[in-house]
C-alpha cells in the first residue's frame, strides 16, 4: 500500500474543470438546511448561498434537486439554515452523505425542533426560512432557490466554519 500526499483520484492539472478550480479558491460557508420534525425530517449540506439584504431579507442558494431533502422542503415550504461552527465538519459530511451516519445524519450533533425545522446546537447562526418559489429555475447543475428570512439568531463569539480547497477552516 502506498500513501499519497495528494488525492489519488485528482485529475492532472491540465484536465481539471476551470470553474471548479475557481470555486475551490473562494471561501464557502458551511450550512445544513433542514426541514420537518420528529422522525419525519431531513436535511442537506449547502455551501453555495448568499444573503440578500432587504425588506424582507432573502437567502439565495444553489440546491441539488436530486437530494432527498428538496422534496420535503417543497412540501413544507419551511426550513432552518444552520450555519456550522468550529468542529462541526463531521455534521456537514454526514448531511452531504459523504460519511456514514448510522441511524441517519441527525445522529450527528444535537438537534432540537423549531417551527421551521431542526436546529443544531453549537452552530454559529440559525435562520428560519420560507420557500418563495416551489419551482425555481436551474443555474448550472443546481436549482437557484430563493427563500425569505423569517428569523435569525447569531451565536456570540462562535466563528462560522468555512470550506476552501477541499478543507474545513
Amino acid at each position: 500500500m502506498t500513501i499519497h500526499h495528494e488525492h489519488p483520484f485528482l485529475p492532472p492539472p491540465g484536465q481539471r474543470e476551470p470553474a471548479r478550480r475557481l470555486r475551490s479558491l473562494l471561501p464557502s460557508p458551511v450550512s445544513v438546511w433542514a426541514s420537518g420534525s420528529g422522525t419525519h425530517r431531513d436535511g442537506w449540506t449547502i455551501s453555495s448561498m448568499l444573503v440578500a439584504n432587504g425588506e424582507p431579507a432573502e437567502l439565495v442558494a444553489l440546491i441539488d434537486e436530486d437530494c432527498d431533502w428538496w422534496d420535503l422542503f417543497q412540501q413544507t415550504g419551511l426550513a432552518t439554515v444552520n450555519v456550522l461552527g468550529p468542529g462541526q465538519g463531521p455534521v456537514s459530511d454526514a448531511f452531504a452523505r459523504l460519511t456514514p451516519s448510522p441511524g441517519g445524519p441527525f445522529r450527528t450533533g444535537t438537534w432540537s425542533d423549531t417551527e421551521h425545522g431542526p436546529k443544531l446546537a453549537g452552530a454559529a447562526a440559525w435562520a428560519g426560512v420560507s420557500l418563495i418559489t416551489k419551482d425555481p429555475e436551474h443555474s448550472g447543475w443546481g436549482l437557484l432557490v430563493r427563500v425569505r428570512l423569517d428569523w435569525i439568531e447569531v451565536a456570540d463569539g462562535v466563528p462560522a466554519l468555512e470550506h476552501r480547497s477541499g478543507r474545513y477552516l
